[in-house]
């Protein structure tokens, strides 16, 4: 499995579920740990444990497709801040 590419994919009205070899790194680039080879990642931003996912969207009915949304494909545009 070490060879293969990361896979992320996002569950329709749920987390993106992220397999593969991964880091996740907070915004100072530290990393977060996690022992799991399949972890879920947050998308409805209510998560008590974010940036994975506790299941909340289920209970405050969070609604995205699974498929990709038009537009721009690419990194964010840097904070202004």
């Amino acid at each position: 499995m070490a060879n293969e590419p990361t896979k992320i994919t996002p569950y329709r009205n749920g987390p993106y579920l992220v397999r593969g070899s991964f880091v996740v790194c907070d915004q100072d680039g530290n990393e977060i740990e996690s022992q799991r080879p399949v972890i879920a990642l947050c998308r409805c931003g209510k998560s008590q444990i974010r940036p994975f996912c506790d299941g909340t969207h289920k209970t405050i009915g969070f609604r995205s497709e699974s498929e990709a949304s038009p537009g721009p494909v690419g990194p964010p545009e840097p904070d202004s801040e």
